[in-house]
């Protein structure tokens, strides 16, 4: 049984997950939906009311009945690579492979609608306060009145995009930024606008849902600074491995069963009162960057996530490879 990770060329983040894969001895087949049609191929046959499908890329061909589950990382936009890409191609291709995957019955890790649904910031604050996360006090607006009333209330505020990309190629991320004092909010009417009540933080979050797995890891904020961004600000000490609250650690298994997600990557800030504040949560987040400083393995724990013949949490025993030690 194969492994199926849909991802682009460059993903340092599965080159981790393949490693632990390859090393248990477990079948892994990459492809980018964007190199199909290209050099991706797929075939699949309705007869006699059975299905069999076939994928081939990199020279290898894989019975789309053969596989255990399937990774949705970062996949690139199918067909874009093709000889002449069309939007029409685009679609075209997209509802062939997804299509004809939803129907293998592999596991996955994300569902595609629940992935393109959960990227939704607004959709992300709504699930996170029904969950029992805290939330702070957020408006998305586009009424400079509404902006000016909301600061009168939370004079502390900073802004941050709603869909936390750039329209760019390539895209470059938007860092969260403090308001001004002295903002009139005039602009938030040519653009939908996110102003959030600033937590003073005593430290960054980072928690790494795998199925049921929660891994935390804990970065101290760097003192009087006035970066609100932890891509972005001064480190005050490397990430470490810290316990989850048990009350977190309910709702955020409450919001992934919401979200249908089996994988999360949860942001939430610290303040001096030890409360975690929800900031958001990437269906695709990266993790290298925690697992290089904390030694958690979160690599091996999405390879044996992956790895698993059935579609429950306890499984026949894994390879001895992804295991867990003694």
């Amino acid at each position: 049984m194969t492994v199926l990770i849909l991802t682009c060329e460059q993903d340092v983040t599965a080159d981790m997950v393949v490693a632990e894969l390859h090393g248990a001895g477990v079948p892994v087949v990459r492809l980018d939906p964007a190199d199909l049609p290209g050099a991706v191929a797929l075939s699949g046959e309705y007869v006699h009311g059975a299905f069999q499908g076939h994928l081939c890329a990199g020279g290898r061909l894989v019975s789309t009945n053969g596989l255990r589950s399937i990774w949705v990382r970062r996949p690139g936009v199918p067909a874009a690579r093709a000889a002449e890409p069309s939007a029409w191609l685009t679609e075209e291709t997209s509802q062939a492979l997804y299509g004809m995957l939803d129907g293998t019955g592999a596991r996955w890790m994300n569902r595609p609608d629940a992935a393109r649904r959960a990227r939704h910031k607004p959709w992300q604050l709504r699930l996170a306060q029904r969950t029992g996360l805290p939330v702070p006090a957020t408006l998305i607006t586009t009424f400079p009145q509404a902006a000016r009333d909301f600061a009168e209330r939370f004079p502390d505020l900073v802004v941050k995009p709603v869909s936390g990309t750039h329209p760019q190629d390539p895209p470059r991320a938007v860092p969260t930024s403090r308001i001004a004092p002295d903002a009139d909010f005039a602009a938030v009417a040519f653009g939908p606008t996110l102003l959030q009540r600033r937590i003073a933080k005593r430290a960054d979050i980072r928690l790494t849902a795998v199925g049921d797995r929660l891994l935390a890891a804990r970065k101290p904020a760097a003192a009087d600074s006035d970066d609100v961004d932890v891509r972005f600000a001064p480190s005050a000490g490397p990430w470490r491995p810290v316990d989850v609250p048990p009350r977190i650690a309910t709702a955020v298994h409450a919001y992934l069963r919401g979200a249908e997600l089996t994988y999360g990557a949860f942001d939430f800030v610290e303040d001096a009162d030890g409360i975690w504040w929800f900031l958001e949560c990437n269906q695709s987040g990266q993790f290298g960057f925690v697992e290089m400083d904390t030694g958690q393995p979160i690599a091996r724990t999405l390879a044996r996530w992956l790895a698993r013949h059935d579609g429950g949490e306890q499984e026949s025993e894994p390879p001895s490879s992804l295991r867990p030690a003694h």
